[in-house]
């Protein structure tokens, strides 16, 4: 089984997911994150200008997350 990610780590990514969200919001305010796919949501997140990690660690999990932060940001 894979192990858990501490508790800082874990903050970390939710910090990271939440300004990833935040940002696509200000981007992309015509777009309704409720309706957007996975790979148009992926297609968005890396064409941030501020997007630096590596572009195979985008994966659906993380995804996930970040749609979720980017619904809760435009309520």
């Amino acid at each position: 089984s894979t192990p858990k990610p501490s508790s800082a780590a874990s903050d970390v990514y939710k910090r990271q997911t939440l300004d990833i969200a935040i940002e696509l919001a200000e981007k992309y305010p015509e777009k309704d994150a409720q309706w957007i796919n996975f790979v148009e949501l992926r297609k968005l997140v890396l064409s941030l200008k501020n997007f630096e990690d590596d572009p195979e660690r985008c994966n659906e999990k993380i995804l996930e997350s970040i749609q979720q932060n980017w619904i809760d940001e435009m309520e």
